[in-house]
């Protein structure tokens, strides 16, 4: 556990907290942000003190993000970054979107999820299963304006899992740019060049680098 209240990283470096413990999220935001901050050190949610974090209860991507990332700053006192990102398919108006992460109910399960997707989509068209991933990102710190920024990755929705690793309904979808593999089978490089969260940390990484200057 590490002290926070300081973006000071230790030998000259920089500490900016992303309201989140998923290690493959922190991963992807720390291969990006390092492009731009070699010395940045990104903290996750098990690497500062417990607190209560709120209830992702907003009607957008936006909304939750940005209260993710009030939150985060306000307990930590470090410059956060929180996002929030879900499936959006053409064929079901949209959802799940923002109930994504728990669009067959609680616990949050991806397994349970993606068969439920493939259950609603089974008699839908290969030319109707068009969809795209969001991934809204919230940057907050105390001395700096708040800033939002969204990614988008077009694809379609296939019919069977395939792939492993991964989360959420990455063994379901395939990106415009990469039909015939779904975003699992992709190495990181290539994720990280079309993913929603790897657009959306491109635009907000350099605004964040100048923040922390």
């Amino acid at each position: 556990m590490v002290s926070t209240g300081s973006t000071d990283g230790g030998a000259g470096g920089r500490r900016v907290f992303l309201a989140s413990r998923n290690a493959k999220k922190l991963a992807e935001m720390r291969r990006i942000l390092a492009e731009h901050m070699p010395d940045i050190e990104v903290l996750g949610l098990d690497d500062v003190a417990s607190y209560d974090e709120p209830v992702e209860d907003q009607p957008t991507f936006a909304g939750n993000a940005m209260l993710k990332a009030r939150a985060g700053l306000a307990a930590t006192g470090l410059p956060t970054v929180a996002d929030d990102s879900g499936l959006c398919v053409d064929a079901l108006s949209g959802m799940p979107g923002v109930l994504s992460a728990r669009w067959s109910g609680r616990p949050k399960d991806d397994d349970r999820n993606n068969a439920l997707l493939l259950d609603q989509l089974h008699d839908v068209p290969d030319e109707r299963r068009g969809a795209h991933f969001t991934c809204v990102v919230a940057f907050c710190a105390p001395w700096e304006r708040e800033l939002v920024v969204e990614g988008r990755m077009q694809g379609r929705v296939i019919r069977e899992t395939r792939g492993s690793g991964g989360f959420g309904y990455d063994v379901l979808f395939e990106a415009a740019e990469e039909l015939g593999r779904t975003t699992v089978e992709l190495d990181l490089a290539a994720k990280d060049a079309i993913s929603h969260r790897g657009r959306a940390l491109r635009e907000i990484a350099p605004q964040i680098a100048t923040a922390l200057a």
